[in-house]
């Protein structure tokens, strides 16, 4: 729960200062000069920018907790069998072992999207977060019906 209210927070923060790069950016305009005109168009796009990738990172965090609460009620969530080191990080050697059997388990049902979000998992926990995300999205794809070429 904290991570959300955090995710939030930080949402917020970051629209209000959209909405202030994008105010600046009309009194830049304003001033008529080229440069600031120029300027201005620049700090005035940003916000606008900036807000696709926050609704598109958004709406994947919004995806992967749907996909996370389906697959808990299914009762398929993967177990953490992962081994630890004293300071609580997950062992390297544990996480290549789990993710190997998540990778052939997912090269066994390639359009089972239950396969797709534990791989995504065991990519996480192996600290590979760019594979873990295509994965990710390949699940959320899956899920949604949506055809996913290789």
């Amino acid at each position: 729960m904290g991570g959300k209210i955090t995710y939030v927070f930080l949402a917020t923060v970051l629209v209000l200062v959209f909405g202030v790069v994008a105010m600046e950016g009309v009194l830049l305009i304003l001033t008529g000069e080229p440069i600031a005109v120029g300027m201005g168009a620049v700090a005035f796009l940003l916000p606008w920018v900036g807000g696709w990738f926050l609704w598109k990172n958004t709406a994947f965090a919004r995806n992967a907790q749907r996909l996370a609460r389906d697959l808990e009620a299914e009762g398929g969530l993967p177990a953490d069998e992962l081994k630890r080191t004293a300071g609580g990080r997950i062992d390297r050697d544990s996480a290549d072992e789990v993710f190997a059997r998540r990778r052939a388990e997912t090269e066994d049902s390639p359009e089972d999207w239950r396969c797709w979000f534990r791989l995504a998992v065991a990519y996480h926990d192996a600290r590979d977060t760019p594979r873990a995300r295509k994965a990710m999205q390949r699940a959320i794809a899956l899920h949604a019906g949506r055809t996913v070429s290789v």
